[in-house]
């Protein structure tokens, strides 16, 4: 089965797209080959409004209408630009499974009230031929979980013969783990990239969406007190499962502790940020008692904030899940949704209760059909032993 996965993440610079190709035997491990994958840029002006609907302010409904049809038509065209690289003339995938961008994740009191992700999955199904799963997280929060984050399934088939304590890490917008032991359980740690994009906007001016390279956070030295108060938010203190996102640490977030501290020039912000998630990370996997950690994300591919988190994490060992797996840093979110529609289609269960807080496991996202009727296989008993990534030839 070859599937398509569409990630856009809280950073919500890009869309990455994945070709992959699944093979199973029952009673056996999941195979999984990354044939194709492909990070591409917004538009300039759908990146724009994009960013608008994640602020905290109200928005017009038009705007939420608009930006669903063109991200879904932007999608549409990714994945059929990375099928005429990959695929013999005329095929399509299988299935495409689109994250979509999310736009509201809503907290009240530990229980997330409501999700809602958009990227209107009939651009795509249309657009490509392929029948499409999309909406995947309302389900597990209608169970009464987290709906976050789901790369918990991923990690538990990839991680559980690992043999000692591990933590799957990914640093998007929002940071998360996956702890990998006895039991497997997963939750969002705080920010990674989310606050430290702001600051590298407002230092550039604009020109800047992210700190490349982490040369701006190389440059200042972290604030004590700053990173004290920071830490103060009572989020970090919560149990797992938990989840959070840009309807907490946003713009209006990050002026009112800066209000605090006016002394502290931009480029130490930039430290005291990335020391932050350097941070708030380390303790998490500690607490868990994991032995290594295993990182993914955009931001595997900051040094300062890597040298920061290996330098916080001690004697835990840090690798990038290239070096470890042999799964790029920044593909594995778009392979997380490809597993997702592959457990799906088969009738399985895409999050897990001790991952996050449902009170069942559910199968996740609903279907939008291709071109052809939906023909689904024989659901299948149970998940899969493990997965087992297949090297390029």
């Amino acid at each position: 089965m070859i599937i398509a996965g569409l990630m856009t993440g809280t950073s919500a610079d890009a869309l990455d797209v994945v070709l992959v190709e699944f093979q199973h035997e029952p009673g056996a491990e999941l195979e999984m080959g990354l044939l194709g994958f492909r990070e591409v840029a917004f538009a300039e002006d759908l990146e724009r409004d994009i960013r608008r609907l994640l602020c905290p302010e109200p928005v017009p409904l038009d705007l939420v209408s608009s930006v669903d049809a063109r991200l879904g038509q932007a999608s549409a065209e990714a994945v059929s630009a990375l099928c005429a690289e990959h695929l013999a003339e005329g095929r399509i995938p299988d299935l495409v499974v689109s994250h979509g961008q999310t736009v509201r994740h809503d907290v009240s009191r530990g229980h997330v009230t409501s999700t809602l992700q958009i990227g209107q999955p009939a651009w795509i199904a249309q657009g490509v031929g392929s029948p499409v799963l999309s909406d995947v997280r309302a389900r597990d929060v209608a169970a009464g979980g987290q709906g976050a984050p789901l790369a918990g399934i991923l990690d538990h088939l990839l991680l559980s013969g690992a043999g000692e304590p591990t933590a799957a890490l990914n640093l998007g917008g929002i940071a998360n783990i996956t702890v990998v032991a006895e039991e497997t359980l997963a939750f969002d740690t705080g920010p990674a990239n989310a606050l430290i994009d702001l600051m590298a906007e407002r230092i550039s001016d604009g020109a800047l969406t992210y700190d490349r390279d982490g040369a701006l956070a190389a440059q200042g030295t972290v604030d004590s007190a700053l990173l004290q108060d920071l830490l103060a938010e009572p989020y970090y203190a919560l149990p797992a499962p938990k989840s959070t996102g840009k309807e907490l640490f946003h713009a209006e977030y990050l002026d009112r502790h800066l209000g605090a501290h006016p002394e502290v020039t931009a480029l130490d912000v930039m430290a005291t940020l990335t020391e932050l998630t350097a941070q708030t990370v380390a303790e998490a996997c500690r607490a868990h008692q994991v032995t290594q950690v295993i990182a993914s994300g955009g931001g595997v591919r900051n040094p300062t904030l890597m040298a920061a988190s290996e330098r916080r994490l001690g004697g835990i060992r840090l690798r990038s899940s290239d070096a470890a797996l042999g799964l790029p840093a920044e593909a594995k979110e778009a392979c997380l949704m490809a597993l997702l529609g592959w457990l799906s289609w088969h009738g399985l269960p895409g999050t897990q209760p001790g991952i996050t807080g449902a009170s069942t496991p559910t199968i996740a996202g609903r279907l939008t059909p291709g071109k052809e009727p939906l023909r689904l296989p024989e659901p299948l008993e149970h998940l899969p032993k493990g997965l087992h990534l297949m090297k390029e030839d």
